[in-house]
């Protein structure tokens, strides 16, 4: 069983996929962790994020037992996976890694902006989940407030919409929900709430196969 999430930064797909993951006994895949990563590569080169060939050189070097999650996290890692994001080089790089990974006997959870619609398209279960920008504005000033990280919810907020705009219109694998994917908007619900949702979604998309 594929289960695919996808949707903006701090709409609460994280959270939703690692709880799906552990519910299900699948192994789940951070997919946004492959940017912020290749990102690092680049600027600890001293390299642009948008010189396209070092950043494909940088994608196809990564490995999944690379990552260390606490230098891939914060708010400048985010932007910058962003900018290398929207290359569509290093998103043909990174596309078999990511396909491997849901390829799986049994199957596997991930989580990313273009998993329903490009990684996975033929996955049973999609969710898309949102929430309105001041909503995951306020989630993730809190959550950088906790790693310690100094940032004022204005310019969160203002960088929650760049980032919208520039993932929803590149010209490569943009920010959207797939056609037959269930939208879950969790502005209004805490995370139990937003995880028995998707747990629902997916066993009526289980029902159906």
């Amino acid at each position: 069983m594929i289960i695919a999430i996808d949707g903006p930064a701090a709409s609460g797909k994280g959270t939703i996929a690692r709880r799906l993951a552990a519910h299900y006994g699948l192994p789940h895949l951070d997919t946004g962790l492959l940017y912020r990563a290749t990102a690092r590569v680049l600027l600890e080169r001293g390299e642009r994020l948008d010189d396209s060939s070092r950043a494909v050189s940088a994608a196809r070097g990564l490995a999944l037992t690379d990552f260390d999650e606490k230098k891939l996290r914060g708010a400048e890692m985010g932007e910058a996976a962003s900018v290398v994001g929207a290359i569509p080089e290093v998103r043909a790089a990174l596309l078999d890694m990511q396909q491997a990974f849901a390829a799986r006997p049994g199957g596997a959870v991930l989580d990313g902006r273009d998993i329903g619609t490009v990684i996975c398209p033929n996955a049973p279960a999609k969710i898309f989940v949102t929430a309105d920008p001041e909503t995951r504005a306020q989630r993730r000033a809190l959550e950088l407030a906790k790693r310690g990280e100094r940032i004022d919810y204005a310019s969160v907020l203002a960088d929650i919409r760049k980032r919208d705009e520039r993932d929803s219109g590149r010209s490569s694998a943009p920010l959207l929900a797939a056609g037959d994917a269930v939208r879950l908007d969790t502005s209004t619900l805490d995370i139990e709430s937003a995880v028995a949702a998707a747990i629902r979604i997916v066993e009526e998309r289980r029902s159906r196969a």
